[in-house]
């Protein structure tokens, strides 16, 4: 269930990334609605993407600024790479989170002596 509903703000969040790129939306304050898009996209989050989603929250901004060269819609571009910056960031901002929860818990229940840690963590 939560794959599915991350993966449904993953696809909500790259269409309004699109979208508000090219069009104004006066009535939500989009950069705001994307990030919490990839808040929720960020829970369903594998661990073998977070390597390859940091390095395109990277990459997006130099993009978007070669694609300014393009004539005519060279700024909607760069507006809809930046957009997906934000998306992407809000997600890899998650998992950060959860990954820190996880190695606070291991090197708790490591201490405690707890056998509920992982066997690195309960063999220290």
């Amino acid at each position: 269930m939560l794959m599915k509903i991350g993966g449904l703000a993953r696809a909500l969040a790259i269409i309004l990334a699109i979208v508000g790129g090219f069009m104004v939306l006066n009535m939500m304050d989009v950069p705001l609605v994307l990030i919490v898009l990839g808040i929720i996209a960020g829970l369903a989050m594998t661990e073998d993407r977070i390597l390859l989603s940091t390095a395109t929250v990277i990459a997006l901004p130099i993009i978007g600024t070669a694609m300014t060269h393009i004539p005519t819609i060279g700024a909607q571009l760069n507006a809809v790479m930046l957009n997906l910056q934000l998306a992407i960031a809000g997600a890899l901002a998650t998992t950060i989170a959860v990954r820190l929860y996880h190695m606070t818990m291991d090197g708790v229940t490591g201490i405690a002596g707890g056998a509920t840690g992982t066997p690195a963590a309960a063999a220290r």
